[in-house]
């Protein structure tokens, strides 16, 4: 029987076989509990411990810089044969509305009303009213632009030349001319029209010459004019600013009409270091069943825009309280704050702070009774 020595090299290779063994076993531990921190991280984080502000006071400093007024103009454009031509004249004027959002992270986004991002959709009243315009200012470019025109003149030649446009009556379904119609029987002017076999014939005569003689206009085909809404500048002023307005782009609007919520978001996607406290979305109330009749609810915004903002001392966000007034349909919420056109988008606290719901709507015709979106749409948003 032959007996195998290890010698001085194999148990160094032994000896670096275990270390080796050891090592791996460290390193993938490493890679597991650092990827099991970071997903319990990300998705079993609990939310940070709400600390309750417990005044209207404390809640309107804590976020009065977080609440922002926006300022949207839009206005009707039309698209002729690929040319894209905003349209000025007094049936199609720019617009602009105000609105309240506000920060909800450092990234520079701020979510507000989907109705302050696009007022033309904010209501079936609003559709209609906008799809007819649409249609009658298309009817009234077709009736006036001839294909003569070239693309640098088209905006100038509708300007110059919109009054004579044909208006279009809904009604009749026909156009009622403002300007002389082709169709419109002319008879001549000055004497009395002699009737002689002869004198009409000449008469007959020339009116044809001078008919032949006059060059037919070609009209550019209604099918190649599309008209449409769409935004001319939005901007945000900061609270305490000097009527300072800071660019924005829209990001997302929601595609649920019951959901009346959309966010803009900064151009340079950066949130203002001057906003010290963004509004947490991870302290928001999304049990909606938690808010009951009688319980408070303080909005912190900008009702009727500019009118009451501006100050000499630079634009002033506004607090107003009230009391949650019925219970959630699950989408929406009412409240007795008392609120107006400005403060759609405003941010809904109840009494210890946390969000409850975004301000949307409310009766023109008396206050006290306004609504919000409840705040468990948000994340879901």
């Amino acid at each position: 029987m032959k007996i195998r020595k290890i010698g001085p090299n194999n148990d160094l290779h032994v000896g670096n076989n275990k270390k080796r063994n050891l090592y791996k076993i460290i390193f993938a531990s490493i890679i597991i509990l650092s990827a099991a921190t970071f997903f319990g991280f990300k998705y079993f984080k609990k939310p940070p411990a709400t600390v309750c502000l417990d005044s209207d006071t404390k809640i309107y400093d804590e976020y009065k810089g977080a609440v922002v007024l926006i300022k949207h103009s839009y206005g009707y454009f039309a698209k002729i044969k690929g040319k894209e031509i905003q349209l000025t004249n007094e049936d199609a004027k720019e617009e602009t509305v105000f609105g309240t959002g506000f920060f909800v992270d450092r990234d520079g986004k701020i979510l507000t009303n989907s109705h302050v991002l696009q007022p033309w959709n904010s209501s079936n009243e609003e559709q209609e009213k906008t799809n007819t315009t649409i249609r009658n200012l298309g009817l009234k470019i077709a009736s006036i632009l001839t294909t003569d025109i070239s693309e640098d003149e088209y905006q100038s030649f509708i300007e110059t030349n919109w009054k004579v446009a044909s208006a279009y009556d809904e009604s009749e379904g026909d156009y009622e001319g403002e300007g002389e119609s082709e169709e419109t029987s002319q008879e001549p002017a000055g004497e009395e029209f002699v009737s002689s076999n002869d004198t009409q014939e000449d008469t007959t005569s020339v009116t044809t010459d001078i008919a032949a003689a006059i060059p037919v206009k070609e009209y550019v085909s209604k099918e190649d004019i599309e008209v449409y809404v769409k935004t001319v500048d939005i901007a945000v002023a900061l609270h305490d600013s000097d009527d300072k307005w800071l660019s924005c782009e829209i990001e997302k609007i929601s595609e649920d009409t019951n959901i009346d919520l959309g966010i803009v978001r900064l151009t340079d996607h950066k949130t203002p270091d001057t906003v010290v406290n963004i509004i947490n979305l991870d302290n928001a109330v999304e049990d909606d069943a938690s808010l009951n009749p009688g319980q408070k609810a303080i909005m912190v915004g900008y009702p009727l825009g500019m009118d009451l903002a501006k100050t000499n001392s630079g634009i002033k966000v506004q607090l107003y309280d009230g009391k949650i007034s019925k219970e959630s349909d699950g989408n929406k919420i009412q409240y007795s704050i008392t609120s107006t056109h400005g403060a759609s988008g405003a941010p809904v606290f109840n009494e210890c702070g946390q969000l409850i719901a975004v301000n949307f709507s409310g009766v023109d015709e008396v206050q006290g009774f306004n609504f919000g979106i409840v705040a468990k749409h948000i994340r879901t948003f």
